[in-house]
């Protein structure tokens, strides 16, 4: 097969949007027609989830297919982004780590199959200036998040670059570059736009062109809850609304920005031919059990739904089903096979990896292996196991643990733990998440024994960190 005949693929990603942040998922507040769109052209899956509730994690997970007892990557990167100076920027004095150097990405594999790959937008698993992963194209995100009008970027070189227009813009603009520069070569591409929207920070003057769009707006889709015991929110009424005016304003500005890019790939005519892939990094919470913040917005770090479950919206006209909504279970690190077996490309790591394809779904067919599966979390020491009807959340070495009724209680208000009556269906899923980790997780960087707090990762975990602190 020629290489023009291969589809190209667009894979946005965002910052901190829970799954319930769309309208095609429900929420008749918040303004998404483009992602409402992709959705009605392509797949919905409803049960998608994220490998860990926090940045960093999720994203190394979702480019190397392994889950972070794998690849060390345990909390947000604090430090180890960019080599600077203090008072340079926010994190204060830094030096870079390349916290995944060694590991294959699906890009490196496209990439050695002729596609060209491009990085547009946030990177965050270390040291930001090198393009890795095989990207030949690198606009990247110094740091994990920042100002939208006042932040640092690299432009395929390594020298810093304080940009003030507002980053959502920026990043869509080199996006668009990147598809102007490869519009007339035969190779297939690899766009990675990864937006740092809708992450904090909320207020107007970061957004102040879309922050009024939202005045008069109840927000009766968020729930009003008392503050989480572990470390809950309670704002007053007033900064309840401008979080979520903020909030939302960043994914509708964001949503404007990917029609732009949906309408430079029609106007070049290979719209039909471009998977695109659109998720989250990890899931939100804006007041959902009373928490502001994702799996790190308690201590102990939490497992809920509305944080670990994402957006995942795959469409490509002519090629993948529209208008399907799939409840089947899928992971982030079910990704990477699921690229390549689409494409017919091999994995020779493929067999050490959790992942499972299912490309199948993307080709209009049934996924047969789908009716037992159940998806695994992991945030440092706090470990996941759900399924249809069940989620357990087991904390090493002492707990607390929760159990979950998911079909009588979805929004996982009744620990059922301590009821006698659920012993074995806790003791069977305990043992599940034993045999699980202690079949992928890699001993030296296993996550059970670490002191994640969720305040950042400063170091590489394991061995290589030669007894240094890795986590704040």
């Amino acid at each position: 097969m020629k290489q023009d005949k291969k589809p190209n693929f667009l894979i946005i990603m965002s910052d901190d949007q829970g799954a319930w942040a769309m309208g095609c998922a429900g929420n008749s507040e918040i303004q998404t027609p483009n992602l409402d769109k992709i959705a009605g052209e392509g797949i919905r899956f409803h049960n998608f989830f994220c490998t860990s509730p926090v940045c960093s994690p999720a994203r190394a997970s979702f480019l190397t297919g392994r889950i972070p007892s794998q690849h060390g990557v345990h909390d947000w990167i604090k430090s180890g982004n960019i080599d600077v100076e203090d008072g340079v920027t926010w994190c204060g004095a830094d030096h870079h780590i390349e916290y995944l150097q060694g590991m294959t990405g699906f890009t490196d594999i496209l990439a050695d199959n002729g596609y060209t790959c491009g990085l547009s937008g946030k990177w965050h698993v270390g040291h930001s200036a090198k393009p890795q992963k095989s990207h030949s194209y690198w606009y990247a995100h110094s740091l994990g998040g920042d100002s939208y009008v006042n932040y640092f970027v690299f432009e395929n070189s390594p020298e810093l670059v304080n940009k003030t227009q507002y980053v959502t813009d920026y990043f869509t603009d080199k996006a668009i570059d990147f598809l102007d520069d490869n519009a007339s070569n035969e190779k297939p591409f690899c766009l990675s736009l990864h937006y740092t929207a809708p992450h904090a920070p909320w207020g107007r003057d970061n957004h102040p062109h879309v922050f009024d769009l939202y005045a008069d707006c109840p927000f009766d889709s968020i729930p009003v809850e008392p503050p989480h015991p572990w470390r809950g929110w309670n704002p007053s009424p007033e900064k309840r609304r401008e979080a979520l005016q903020g909030y939302f304003s960043a994914v509708t500005a964001m949503d404007t920005n990917i029609g732009r890019v949906i309408q430079k790939l029609e106007d070049m005519g290979i719209r039909d031919n471009t998977i695109i892939v659109f998720l989250a990094d990890n899931g939100m919470n804006m007041g959902h059990h009373g928490i502001c913040g994702k799996g790190n917005g308690t201590f102990p770090m939490n497992m809920y739904d509305t944080s670990v479950k994402v957006p995942l919206l795959i469409s490509c006209p002519g090629r993948i089903p529209q208008d399907i909504v799939n409840c089947g279970l899928y992971s982030q690190y079910d990704f990477m096979p699921t690229v390549l077996d689409y494409l017919g490309f091999e994995n020779p790591e493929g067999e050490k990896l959790p992942g499972r394809s299912f490309a199948d779904v993307l080709k209009g067919k049934e996924d047969k292996g789908n009716e037992n599966v159940v998806v695994f979390d992991e945030y440092g020491p706090v470990r996941m196991i759900r399924n249809h009807e069940w989620k357990y959340i087991h904390r090493y070495p002492y707990g607390p643990h929760e159990l979950y009724n998911l079909e009588n209680d979805p929004d996982e208000i009744n620990n059922l733990v301590e009821d006698k009556a659920y012993d074995e269906i806790i003791v069977k899923m305990r043992g599940q998440i034993d045999e699980w980790f202690c079949q992928y997780s890699e001993p030296m960087l296993d996550g059970s024994r670490l002191a994640v707090t969720g305040k950042g990762q400063i170091d590489l975990a394991g061995p290589k960190n030669k007894g240094r602190k890795a986590f704040v």
